[in-house]
């Protein structure tokens, strides 16, 4: 082992008064903060906000060792990511019980989605187990790894840099108290990897908030546009048009953002993109049968093809989009769907906004 992969004292974090602190624990390595089981209120507000993309990238604790209760050298180690969302939802787990938390430097990000971009894996966890001391602090060589950060883990190389064996936990922190009075032992239900409703319904805030603006700006130019026409700028022409316009660039977005998670286990296909075509397909019909003034009522059979080109992009870019927050596929999958995909979504915007533009000076 060398000698850059150990460290002589333990790497206390460097804010003690944060809420959801409670003391220090004296080790042999130093003092380790001890953190509270019970969530206050300033962290569910912090979610809160989290969920809706405000300071999300910065809601963080520091990386380290901490306590919970009055571990022992016996004690189990869990190893989570430094993303405040799911170190509150570990330690929550764990009211009554005794153990170490070991927080990886993932910058702020989950454990699955800082898996699958290196931070959470095993050059990080020798340098934390090193950084913190945690030999001199446990009898035992054991870390127990959320099993969805396996992808970014080799198992083999961290007991060969630090000694420390890994067992692999199960994928959600609700199943935790079962796992750790069962020995360690995961039975098949707690190995499965569950993305109901709920799952998806928590993502939808951030999705919104994070795409609204490029969505405003798109509606807005819509909307401008619209009211170019035959005899040149007027505001008939904008109610006529560039409103429809900007009312299908908000219906895309939402059904992308809101309708494509929501419904993603019934809309058919395997990919991503042909589920969000799909729904795109089925906002456009809506729209031409509908009540209100749309394409098939002015007879502008030109708008009519543009947003049947158009709208299933929209919602299909969208939808793809959502790869990065499920656990329905893979990552040799999502690249493989955007090579073919992402061309073909470009080619339908490009051809439904020349026959979009074309429509407006067409009577």
């Amino acid at each position: 082992m060398s000698a850059d992969e150990r460290c002589t004292s333990a790497t206390v974090p460097d804010r003690r008064d944060e809420p959801w602190l409670d003391g220090m624990r004296t080790t042999a390595a130093g003092e380790v903060p001890r953190v509270k089981t019970r969530l206050g209120a300033l962290d569910l507000l912090g979610a809160f906000e989290a969920r809706w993309a405000i300071g999300r990238m910065e809601y963080r604790v520091p990386p380290g060792l901490y306590a919970v209760g009055e571990p022992t050298a016996e004690s189990t180690v869990l190893v989570t990511a430094n993303y405040k969302l799911s170190f509150d939802r570990l330690r929550r787990v764990l009211g009554g019980r005794n153990a170490w938390l070991l927080v990886l430097d993932t910058k702020g990000v989950n454990v699955w989605c800082a898996a699958g971009k290196g931070t959470f894996g095993t050059d990080e966890i020798v340098r934390q187990v090193g950084a913190t001391g945690l030999e001199r602090i446990v009898s035992h060589r054991q870390l127990v790894v959320p099993q969805l950060g396996a992808p970014g883990v080799s198992a083999h190389e961290v007991h060969r840099r630090c000694g420390f064996r890994v067992v692999y936990g199960p994928v959600r922190a609700e199943d935790l108290p079962a796992f750790l009075d069962a020995g360690l032992r995961a039975s098949p239900e707690m190995r499965r990897v569950r993305f109901g409703l709920l799952d998806r319904a928590v993502l939808v805030p951030v999705e919104l908030v994070m795409g609204a603006r490029h969505m405003a700006l798109i509606a807005a130019s819509a909307l401008l546009l619209g009211g170019l026409g035959l005899d040149g700028y007027s505001l008939a022409n904008v109610r006529a048009h560039g409103l429809t316009a900007a009312a299908m660039v908000v219906a895309s977005f939402l059904a992308g953002t809101v309708l494509g998670p929501l419904l993603l286990p019934w809309l058919p296909g395997r990919a991503f993109a042909v589920k969000g075509a799909v729904l795109g397909l089925v906002l456009v019909g809506a729209f031409a049968l509908g009540p209100w003034p749309g394409p098939v009522q002015t007879g502008a059979w030109l708008h009519l093809a543009a947003w049947t080109l158009l709208v299933p992009a929209a919602v299909s870019f969208v939808v793809l989009n959502f790869t990065g927050a499920t656990t329905f596929t893979s990552l040799s999958g999502v690249l493989l769907e955007i090579r073919y995909a992402v061309p073909l979504q470009k080619a339908a915007a490009v051809l439904g906004l020349g026959l979009w533009v074309t429509g407006l000076f067409v009577r």
